[in-house]
């Protein structure tokens, strides 16, 4: 088991009944997802995806790694949301938050089109002067606003540095199996493509090509992650809440949620997490956010954070509960040396790990956080491998679905985000909006 659900620090908080009574809900919401009866069944191609997804493109997507390895210093991936946080997480999680400083034979990875700053599009185009650069473009529309931007910022570098022809070897694209802006411009250009699946929505798709590629290309074995998010299906097929720590999970969100908490803060103590951090978010807050409900999902990275948003989780608003995130194994090993002065008075730390402190801080601030009042789960991961990886995506997906469906919601949709992109394209200017954009100029005027 690649995660283990430890729930010694909500005694006091849950008690053994309260998870009892929630077998009926969490079995009901369980044979929801396994028979893709509940709300937002058509996309729910992610449950089966492990074992059931195109092993011809898989192949596709492998030969198309190493095509980028060997041709660019660079790859910049474009995308936003969905389409470039679970891969960013993966690099980050199994190779390093310094992947792009490592010594390594694989291109650094650059993530553009996830916002629209001046500044940091400039910075990433300084970057690529002098270097060979590839683009993955992610996008299920290929009109989306930000990506779109990018698109065509870094698709104008190319042609200015190596000629019209160079959008054929040097652009590949994921997009829309039939349809779309960008697939046209693929098919036009000959680019190579790849499928941003029907029944996967963003925030379910890194175990897809959204995801695949860029990790592939940092080096990552895509075949121990699909490996590990396979074991997890199979582990949480069963329905026995007693024996499935998904569920439990699940479970436990709701019964705080129902004692009133309103955050969620997931907690780790790795710097490789911190992307890691940002996906989680983003499906939580996508899926279970709507009709007035849901968690807050927020996170912070110990104990750096500890000497800031700790005091508020010490004595703030008893308004959370933490998800601790716990790494046995980081695959390293810094030892404190001896300081013959003990200027900093610290030599009783001579010949201890790092890991062994860096785990002392963790049960240190548990106990007190506790004590403060804050109920904390803790999630057990054995190592940070790629099979690590897709066996803890594959149980925060399946955590989300069984969570949302219990909650009352569409775990599948997201009809919120629309919003801001309709202020945004009428403040803009964008043909059709024409109304809409008098009037939002006379409410910011006023």
């Amino acid at each position: 088991m690649a995660i283990k659900l430890n729930d010694r620090f909500l005694g006091g908080f849950v008690g053994e009944h309260e998870l009892s009574a929630m077998d009926d809900a969490v079995k009901a919401a369980h044979s929801k997802l396994w028979n893709k009866t509940g709300l937002g069944n058509d996309f729910l191609g992610w449950v089966d995806l492990p074992v059931d997804y195109d092993k011809d493109e898989f192949v596709r997507i492998k030969a198309a790694a190493e095509k980028i390895k060997k041709s660019c210093d660079v790859l910049i991936v474009i995308g936003i949301g969905g389409s470039y946080l679970g891969a960013r997480a993966a690099i980050e999680f199994c190779k390093s938050p310094y992947y792009n400083n490592l010594k390594k034979d694989t291109p650094d990875i650059y993530f553009a089109g996830c916002n629209i700053s001046a500044q940091a599009t400039e910075e990433l185009l300084s970057i690529c002067e002098g270097k060979d650069v590839c683009l993955n473009v992610i996008s299920k529309s290929g009109t989306t606003t930000e990506p779109a931007i990018a698109f065509r910022i870094f698709r104008d570098m190319l042609v200015k540095k190596y000629g019209p022809d160079c959008i054929k070897d040097r652009v590949f694209i994921t997009t829309d199996r039939k349809k779309g802006t960008l697939k046209a411009f693929a098919d036009e250009m000959g680019c190579e493509t790849f499928v941003v699946p029907d029944d996967c929505g963003g925030r379910y798709s890194v175990l897809t090509a959204v995801g695949l590629l860029p990790i592939a290309v940092a080096g990552i074995s895509i075949d121990d992650m699909m490996a590990g998010a396979a074991a997890a299906r199979e582990a949480f097929k069963d329905c026995d809440l007693a024996n499935n720590d998904c569920l439990k999970y699940a479970a436990y969100r709701n019964i705080l949620h129902n004692k009133g908490k309103k955050t969620e803060i997931l907690v780790d103590y790795e710097p490789c997490m911190t992307m890691m951090n940002e996906w989680w978010k983003q499906l939580y807050g996508e899926s279970e956010g709507k009709d007035n409900k849901g968690l807050f999902p927020a996170s912070v990275v110990f104990t750096t954070d500890l000497h800031s948003l700790g005091q508020y989780i010490q004595e703030g608003e008893r308004l959370m509960f933490e998800t601790i995130l716990s790494i046995k194994d980081t695959g390293s090993t810094v030892v404190v040396p001896n300081d013959e002065a003990n200027v900093d008075g610290l030599n009783f730390l001579t010949g201890k790990t790092l890991e062994f402190i860096n785990s002392m801080a963790y049960k240190g601030a548990a106990v007190a956080h506790n004590d403060g009042g804050v109920p904390a789960m803790v999630l057990e991961l054995d190592t940070r491998t790629a099979y690590d990886f897709g066996y803890m995506v594959y149980f925060f997906e399946m955590a989300c679905g069984i969570s949302g469906y219990i909650l009352g919601v569409n775990p599948f949709n997201q009809p919120g985000v629309e919003a801001y992109k309709k202020n945004m394209f009428a403040l803009l200017g964008k043909p059709g909006y024409e109304d809409a954009k008098a009037a939002l100029e006379a409410r910011i005027s006023e």
